[in-house]
């Protein structure tokens, strides 16, 4: 990239969060973004990759992953699809997938700790660990949410199975989960509708808010969401290229439209404040794919990876996971893979 173009990014980007409040109204008295802990070196984060992380025992491969979570003790979930593809008509396979979908590694050392989710799932999208180490996936097929125990026991399911809807008890294609402190958890109904519900702990429906459009608080593909610390919702609105920002009702808070937005898929927020996107890229412009470091105000920090099939780089680059010492775990769908980072000393 050359300076001059680094210099127009830095600038538009500046020039786009300076229009931000003035074009779509936010009260700066009622919206103020969480800035870093005193005496952060947020600024100065710089990220690397762990080499040979996970370690996959002999005859075990990942297929397509999917997501990636952290639990409470900082082992990692990989949701891969054991071989299922998404079809380039527009119907799903709807049979279950017959071997193990849900991976468990030692988040320190990368040995695979357990399996499950054989016979669960027919085309899983996400993967949520709430703060009970219960376990949460989104299914596109099924048109259902499950809750599952932290060792696949079925707590929970939400939808008709192969029912597509736009009620309260059915979704179209949900796309993923984000459990708030109280239990209470919201889903984003991205591929069929555009909307977001929320649910009580014991799941009953309580709200929902969105249609198909470009206004704020309208979606044109709702693909991932996070809560951040102080129950604010973020949506990234994945055919619109921005991130939005709502309260724990539905209100409108404020948005993200960064340069840096190409085809954003998901979104996690670390302990600091710090937000993580993945950033997927696309078939013309490949080598935008990584993950964005950015401030709570939605300016960047850092780009981790590009294009490519080496250690550090990403082909697809799907979800993104933080671990308690903000490690970033990142799924890279076409590249059948997940790889950590750590903090550069």
């Amino acid at each position: 990239m050359s300076h001059l173009k680094i210099i127009s990014e830095t600038c538009s980007l500046t020039l786009l969060f300076g229009l931000l409040a003035v074009g779509i109204g936010i009260d700066a008295q009622t919206v103020r973004p969480v800035r870093p802990a005193p005496g952060s070196k947020l600024s100065e984060a710089h990220y690397k990759v762990v080499h040979g992380w996970p370690v996959l025992p002999e005859g075990t491969i990942l297929d397509e992953a999917s997501a990636v979570a952290v639990d409470s003790h900082d082992n990692v979930f990989v949701l891969q699809r054991g071989g299922r593809k998404w079809p380039d008509s527009d119907v799903l396979d709807q049979k279950p997938i017959t071997v193990p979908t849900v991976f468990l590694f030692d988040g320190r050392t990368g040995s695979l700790l357990s399996k499950w989710g054989e016979n669960s799932f027919a085309l899983p999208h996400s993967l949520t660990v709430d703060l009970s180490d219960n376990i949460w996936v989104a299914d596109v097929a099924w048109h259902q949410v499950f809750k599952f125990s932290h060792d696949g026991r079925l707590l929970l399911t939400l939808g008709e199975r192969g029912k597509p809807g736009d009620d309260s008890s059915h979704f179209n294609r949900p796309t993923d989960v984000a459990i708030a402190q109280d239990g209470s958890f919201y889903v984003s109904d991205g591929y069929g509708n555009s909307r977001v519900l929320k649910f009580a702990a014991d799941g009953r429906f309580l709200l929902q808010w969105g249609t198909k459009g470009k206004e704020p608080g309208q979606f044109d593909l709702p693909h991932g969401i996070a809560l951040d610390a102080a129950g604010r919702l973020y949506v990234v609105d994945r055919q619109n290229m921005r991130v939005q920002v709502f309260d724990s009702e539905g209100k409108f808070l404020m948005q993200w439209r960064s340069p840096h937005f190409l085809s954003p898929q998901d979104i996690k927020i670390g302990s600091s404040g710090t937000v993580f996107v993945a950033e997927g890229g696309n078939d013309t412009l490949p080598d935008r794919t990584g993950v964005l470091v950015m401030r709570s105000d939605g300016s960047l920090v850092e780009r981790i990876g590009r294009y490519g099939n080496y250690d550090g780089q990403f082909q697809d680059l799907h979800w993104v996971a933080i671990g308690k010492r903000e490690q970033i775990y990142a799924a890279d769908f076409t590249g059948r893979r997940v790889q950590k980072f750590v903090r550069s000393k």
